[in-house]
């Protein structure tokens, strides 16, 4: 909760000097690039590319990384050995030829005399937040505002294993919450986004097509459109600052890292994208054994949650097009303890059912030396809360939740790439005066950024393929938690700076 409104003539001018403090600090981090070392982005080494080939502004992807993503995370054509295994050429077919004439790579195939380094990357953002409204007591280990953390660190493998296998997992360290965790099992250290695949290029008669298989542990994380919440903007946020309305569907991340899921997906005719997956939570000792806290989700999904995604994507000269449809269907049994107050970790046999229907598009043009994309998605959440209602927990048996994303961005230049982003987000649904604090659960409100990047066209000096982003970005509300009362108590500013090396 934010708390307070009114700051002191003192207290604008300590926040001046933190964000002058900061900006010295991005430029000292920047200048470090000029000093050589051993770490390299893992993507970028295996195929011998900067980072702006495959992202309009990281981690968003232009079409050809969007392939590379869809082939595997295998596709080579670096200095380095593709594979761990000798005789692995990487990723072959039409696609991937393509894909590799398209990045002018260095070599079609991985030789068994070039050097294997493995696919190990990491990144980190060093962040200062400001709220409009000091954060609520207690606040330890940080100050009630104008706080400068790192966080989060992350650690990746990322890249290919054999011709047809490749995976993207990552390790993150997050500073701990203001105040402190809500319950014993909180973690700094957690598993974090995974997607390991399999993919192979056939012909389909005189289709071609890539079919793979997905194995993740987050639902839309295997997605390579940047509309569907996995990868929704921002993707840098404050880790210490409001953590956003609390209503939200459950595909937007309720079950992230609390679950494993399979599935399978074709592209076919370099047109059409089909995916079927499964989702189940995993049990309490092994949420807690990957450093992720049970209680951070609602409950348990009761068996498999199914998942399905459909996108038809034309593309012609430098236009590209999405209309597509992703949803989620959901049944919880929900903690009968969720702050284990009394020790349990049990769940309530009844369950509550959620039915996510989504649909999303995306348009992106590429000019001589710029980058337009627009983005757009909504998703319907229909609600039957029979433990929820049954338990007293809701007015309704049955909600409805309606979640908008509208966002255009714009980016500019190859090296010192300038990124102008904007987005509109609108949350509303059904009244419940059991279930929401304020009878509604609407929310809603924009958030702007401006980003720099130094090195998308090329490589930054003495560390080849490390790149930074430097982004200030604004999340303004109109609305927060069914109300315009204090809404703008929970404005952010959040300037960071991001390094992927």
């Amino acid at each position: 909760m934010i708390a307070g409104r009114a700051f002191s003539r003192n207290s604008r001018r300590r926040w001046l000097f933190n964000i002058i403090e900061l900006a010295i600090l991005l430029a000292a981090f920047l200048a470090s690039f000029a000093s050589p070392a051993e770490a390299l982005p893992s993507f970028a080494r295996q195929t011998g590319q900067p980072c702006g080939t495959c992202h309009t502004d990281f981690p968003f992807l232009t079409p050809f990384g969007r392939r590379f993503k869809l082939l595997g995370y295998t596709v080579g054509g670096g200095m380095f050995r593709t594979t761990p295994f000798a005789g692995f050429p990487g990723a072959n077919g039409a696609e991937a030829d393509k894909l590799r004439r398209y990045l002018k790579a260095v070599d079609s195939g991985a030789s068994d005399n070039k050097d294997y380094v493995p696919p190990i990357s990491m990144m980190m953002i060093a962040g200062y937040t400001h709220t409009q409204a000091p954060l609520a007591p207690p606040t330890d280990p940080y100050k009630p505002n104008d706080n400068v953390i790192l966080s989060p660190f992350s650690g990746f493998w990322g890249g290919a294993v054999t011709d047809h296998i490749g995976a993207f997992a990552q390790v993150t360290y997050n500073a701990p919450p203001a105040g402190g965790f809500p319950d014993p099992f909180g973690h700094t250290w957690t598993w974090d986004n995974t997607d390991v695949r399999y993919a192979r290029e056939v012909n389909l008669g005189a289709m071609g097509a890539i079919l793979g298989i997905t194995a993740n542990n987050n639902p839309s994380v295997q997605d390579v459109w940047n509309t569907t919440p996995a990868w929704a903007f921002p993707q840098a946020a404050s880790t210490i600052g409001n953590s956003g309305p609390s209503a939200k569907t459950v595909i937007e991340g309720a079950f992230s890292a609390h679950v494993v899921g399979v599935g399978a997906y074709a592209y076919l005719n370099d047109l059409l994208y089909l995916e079927a997956a499964a989702y189940r939570t995993l049990d309490f000792a092994a949420q807690n054994a990957l450093g992720v806290d049970p209680f951070g989700a609602a409950g348990l999904i009761d068996a498999a949650a199914p998942y399905w995604r459909a996108a038809l994507e034309p593309h012609w000269g430098n236009h590209s097009l999405m209309v597509g449809t992703f949803g989620m269907m959901t049944s919880i049994h929900n903690w009968i303890d969720p702050t284990f107050a009394i020790g349990s970790t049990d769940t309530f046999a009844q369950t509550d059912k959620f039915t996510d229907i989504g649909v999303d598009s995306q348009y992106q043009y590429q000019g001589e030396n710029y980058w337009i994309t627009l983005r757009g998605s909504y998703i319907r959440e229909f609600q039957r809360l029979d433990s929820t209602f049954g338990m007293g927990g809701s007015s309704n048996p049955t909600d409805v939740l309606n979640s908008l994303r509208l966002l255009a961005s714009f980016a500019y230049g190859a090296d010192n790439r300038i990124v102008l982003t904007g987005q509109y987000f609108n949350a509303w649904g059904t009244p419940d005066a059991l279930l929401n604090p304020n009878l509604v659960p609407d929310s809603n409100g924009w958030i702007v950024e401006v980003a720099y990047i130094p090195f998308s066209a090329s490589k930054a000096p003495g560390w080849p393929w490390a790149n930074a982003r430097i982004g200030l970005n604004y999340t303004f509300y109109n609305k927060f938690n069914g109300t315009s009362v204090g809404a703008s108590d929970n404005n952010t500013l959040f300037l960071h700076l991001w390094l992927a090396m």
